[in-house]
């Protein structure tokens, strides 16, 4: 049926829950760059995290006039919150400090019910597995190694590497480009009915959308408006074996 099965990560294998914007978040990492030398109140701290992101959204922006949806490497705005207060940040130091910022933001992680089920039926058939995330390789990688997913992939592409993100048809592009994929062979999962569904068709690929739980408001007028080959509306991942594997 498909040779290539490229998933979404958060809300279609992994079910996560984070809060950035909680003052106890930002107490918590202020605490953090205090110990290290940086010393900020909670307010301040997180002040300056948004402006550096925005400061770095627009270099990025500048750098890729092409892409119309890109991505930022968050360890730049750690690492300049440690410089611009004169601490020397090591790429272990700002390892660490993304570890514990994921870590301090995250109420919930864990796989949903399902997905290595899927996962080792596909490697059982002999179907390649790629990952196409809009996150952060600081945050990702450990996570996947923690979940038990990085042997699974035959393929990732993280939106903060790339600096482009779904549903931009560029970063489909990188990844078909990147590992010789055609489109008629593949198939895109996720639970994200604009950037998942909606770059798939852009792209002009076939697509399976799963509503969860954490997946953006779908009205009647989007379901309806659905663009996915295939939809599975109540989160049972389970079904994603029936709908794409003969």
């Amino acid at each position: 049926m498909y040779k290539n099965y490229i998933f979404d990560l958060y809300g279609t294998l992994i079910d996560i829950r984070t809060d950035e914007w909680s003052d106890d978040l930002w107490k918590k990492m202020a605490i953090l760059y205090g110990y290290k030398g940086a010393l900020y109140s909670f307010e301040e701290l997180h002040s300056e995290y948004d402006r550096l992101v925005e400061l770095e959204k627009k270099t990025v922006r500048k750098k890729h006039p092409d892409y119309k949806v890109i991505d930022i490497k968050i360890e730049k705005v750690f690492k300049k919150l440690y410089t611009q207060k004169g601490v020397k940040a090591t790429k272990s130091l700002v390892e660490f400090t993304a570890a514990a910022f994921r870590c301090y933001s995250t109420s919930l992680l864990r796989l949903y019910d399902g997905v290595i089920d899927f996962l080792d039926t596909l490697k059982a058939k002999g179907k390649r597995i790629y990952l196409l995330s809009n996150a952060q390789r600081y945050f990702t990688v450990n996570e996947l190694d923690m979940l038990g997913l990085t042997k699974y992939f035959d393929g990732i592409c993280i939106s903060s590497d790339e600096e482009c993100s779904k549903p931009d048809t560029n970063y489909f592009k990188i990844l078909f480009d990147r590992y010789g994929l055609e489109k008629s062979e593949s198939i895109m999962i996720g639970n994200d009915h604009l950037t998942d569904i909606g770059g798939a068709a852009d792209f002009g690929i076939d697509s399976l959308y799963i509503k969860q739980e954490i997946s953006p408001e779908l009205s009647e007028s989007d379901e309806k408006e659905l663009k996915s080959t295939y939809r599975i509306l109540d989160g049972d991942v389970y079904q994603m074996k029936k709908l794409t594997v003969k």
